[in-house]
């Protein structure tokens, strides 16, 4: 900082001392072309023609010839002992007022030059003391006080847009920390519970000699919480995949994608008793194709999960981008953006079977945010339920 400060006081300082001594020039120049002219007016004003004779012969008298008057007409007497004394005269005053004039000039400016320093250095140190502020707060931020900002007092300016810039960056770096320890935390929640289930399962249920009925029934559950914890595992692959990005885009007809999930969800449909109904415009968007699979299918499979029997799934594609409309319970407006959390669900988990793991919308919203694609959920008056909107740029 203190030498970012020394080059802005370098450069203040120089501009102030150039611009002192150009004004010096001029002025002193200015005053040298008119000062003899206003000097010999004077003298003679001040010395009338007619005592000319009366004043002595200035020694040594200058040279010049008479031809090289400006006069036309004949001069008077005395006429040019009078011109030479009057421009003796003249050329001393002149010398002597330059030699002041330049003397005082150059005290002045000296003074003026170290006035610019001083002036240039505070002025520097006034400029960067937001800069100051804002490398202080910076190196002092960390995962336990990002919830500190700069707020800086000024007037409207590139600084006070940086600070405003930074401290919106800190607020949303302090949302992003603050998900993904509330992430870490529900993962390990949701890992943890099957793993003690398991533990469960084999100290409790296999303790002592258990009859085979006992043991099929003990292998059953494990497998059941085996394929949890892969759904979750699996998941989180999924959602970690979208995070990092697209490597690779190709056309993906998001139409028969969103065909062939209705197709694959047919069953657990007819099972809870959901009809579904498909109007597939064609869609088409540059992406990756297994994502984008990912979004269709959770939409779908949320919409028919979270439904009532004989209750009713929209699905419709075309230029406007992907919309799953459902009946089911009623969502509250201020419930609707927490769904779209990792392992946030609208009712408590009870480890039924089929039921999901909460991850399936934070992945339609992590593919959507890959594709460039914006998300939106709001909950239908009549019928309860949801309509998510998946609007890709054009």
């Amino acid at each position: 900082m203190n030498s970012e400060r020394a080059r802005l006081t370098a450069l203040y300082g120089g501009l102030l001392v150039l611009a002192g001594g150009l004004l010096t020039g001029v002025v002193y120049l200015l005053v040298k072309e008119g000062l003899y002219s206003s000097i010999s007016l004077a003298v003679t004003s001040a010395v009338p023609a007619r005592r000319m004779d009366d004043l002595p012969s200035p020694t040594p008298v200058p040279s010049w010839s008479p031809a090289a008057t400006a006069s036309p007409g004949a001069l008077p007497p005395g006429a040019f002992r009078g011109l030479a004394i009057t421009r003796q005269v003249s050329d001393a005053a002149e010398s002597a007022a330059l030699e002041r004039l330049l003397t005082v000039s150059v005290i002045v400016l000296a003074v003026y030059a170290a006035l610019s320093v001083v002036l240039a250095w505070w002025m520097a140190g006034r400029v960067l003391r937001p800069v100051a502020v804002i490398t202080e707060t910076a190196r002092r931020l960390s995962g336990e006080n990002l919830h500190e900002r700069i707020a800086l007092d000024g007037p409207p300016g590139e600084l006070k847009r940086l600070a405003d810039t930074f401290d919106a960056m800190l607020g949303r770096m302090e949302q992003l920390v603050t998900a993904q320890q509330r992430f870490a935390a529900n993962a390990a929640h949701e890992l943890r519970t099957p793993v003690a289930v398991q533990r469960a399962a084999a100290e409790i249920g296999l303790a002592g000699e258990p009859g085979p009925e006992r043991v099929a029934r003990i292998r059953s559950k494990l497998i059941e919480v085996a394929d949890g914890s892969d759904r979750i595992i699996e998941g989180l692959l999924v959602l970690a995949a979208s995070d990092q990005g697209l490597r690779e885009r190709r056309p993906v007809a998001v139409h028969e994608v969103a065909r062939r999930a209705v197709e694959a969800l047919a069953d657990e449909a007819a099972e809870r008793g959901v009809t579904v109904s498909v109007r597939d415009r064609p869609l088409t968007v540059s992406g990756d194709a297994v994502l984008l699979d990912r979004l269709v299918h959770n939409l779908l499979a949320n919409a028919v999960r979270h439904n009532v029997p004989g209750g009713r799934v929209e699905v419709r594609t075309g230029p406007g981008g992907v919309e799953v409309a459902n009946t089911g319970p009623v969502v509250p407006a201020a419930t609707v953006p927490l769904l779209f959390e990792p392992f946030r669900r609208l009712t408590e988990r009870t480890h039924a079977p089929g039921e999901g793991v909460g991850l399936g919308l934070s992945i339609v919203e992590s593919v959507a945010r890959a594709h460039g694609a914006t998300t939106t959920a709001s909950p239908n008056a009549e019928g309860g339920g949801l309509t998510i909107r998946v609007r890709f740029a054009s």
